[in-house]
């Protein structure tokens, strides 16, 4: 199999998988298969590699992505495991179950790839080019399907080129997925935020999970308007602070969130993106809402930012941010 310039397509020897290693490194795409589907691999801790990993998937909604790691010793370091947890980890890994728990502090997830909350999604996959991969790199992968957004979910390399090629760096070529089918989603959450919860079902039957837990899987309340995962409605970091959308100029008690050229301002600033640049500043968009939050501002005034490419995804979790906020979120965002 062949691509055309700009996406190399690899064997799953040691060469490729040390080859695409380095790109992950150096801030590229790598598609590689895991047992359920192929993902779209960046480096978790690398807030514009997975800038660039929305835009190339098309019309992106920052859902919080899957961070993939070699082993549960690798998860333990990025998130913290209740005995639901341990258990099912220890059932289930490596294999097509995702776990959603509480992040650690300083967990090495960019704040775009966890979509502004203080949970995390990882999985440990069993696919050995997967977890050779993941050795190799040694550190987490956010990986969602490598697809284009909408389309059908790739399960063979060929897929994959059909609908990124040119869009991404490299594709590790090993045949088709043994399931077939993305993962399934459990929130650990732990004793304050309720029972262990099914947020999307895939790979792993619930009656495998519930047989293990020794209970039913709870299911998250259709009026939960921050969901936790992928696969469901789109979920965002809302700052404590009211936010003014489409400002030039910031009134008088108001922080400034900026795009491009500011205009002098003595209050607090931060600024998506200097020079305009919206894989940056999409990057950058929950760190920044944090970090206004974090100086105690209780007005935003956001300057405009444009509406094609990524932008679209940035003008979509600015205006939830902005909206009036009628039901209470859950604790553990």
């Amino acid at each position: 199999m062949t691509a055309e310039p700009g996406t190399r397509v690899l064997k799953t020897d040691r060469q490729s998988i040390e080859a695409a290693a380095r790109c992950l490194g150096q801030g590229g795409l790598v598609a590689f298969p895991t047992e359920t589907v192929y993902g779209l691999g960046a480096d978790a801790g690398n807030g514009e590699a997975v800038a660039r990993l929305y835009a190339a998937k098309g019309r992106p909604a920052f859902n919080p992505l899957i961070a993939h790691v070699a082993d549960i010793a690798a998860a333990r370091r990025i998130a913290t495991f209740d005995a639901a947890a341990e258990a099912l980890a220890a059932a289930f890994w490596p294999g097509p179950l995702t776990l959603v728990l509480p992040r650690r502090a300083n967990c090495g997830v960019a704040d775009l790839a966890l979509a502004g909350l203080d949970s995390v999604a990882v999985r440990v996959p069993a696919h050995p080019v997967a977890h050779a991969l993941l050795e190799v790199f040694n550190g987490p992968v956010v990986a969602p399907s490598a697809n284009r957004s909408g389309h059908v979910s790739p399960t063979s390399a060929a897929h994959v080129l059909n609908d990124l090629r040119g869009r991404i760096d490299m594709v590790i070529d090993a045949g088709a997925c043994a399931v077939g089918m993305e993962s399934t989603i459990v929130a650990c959450l732990g004793k304050n935020l309720g029972e262990p919860t099914l947020l999307r079902p895939g790979g792993l039957a619930r009656e495998q999970i519930e047989r293990v837990l020794g209970r039913v899987l709870a299911v998250p309340l259709v009026a939960d308007e921050t969901p936790l995962a992928p696969g469901m409605l789109a979920s965002h970091y809302a700052p404590k602070a009211k936010l003014r959308l489409n400002a030039q100029t910031p009134r008088d008690g108001e922080a400034l969130l900026a795009f491009g050229p500011a205009p002098a301002f003595a209050g607090t600033t931060f600024n998506l993106s200097p020079r305009a640049d919206l894989i940056e500043a999409a990057a950058n968009l929950f760190s920044h809402l944090r970090a206004l939050d974090a100086s105690g501002a209780k007005s935003i005034a956001v300057m405009s930012v444009p509406h094609d490419g990524l932008g679209e995804a940035i003008n979509d979790r600015l205006a939830r941010a902005a909206a009036p906020r009628t039901i209470e979120r859950h604790g553990a965002r």
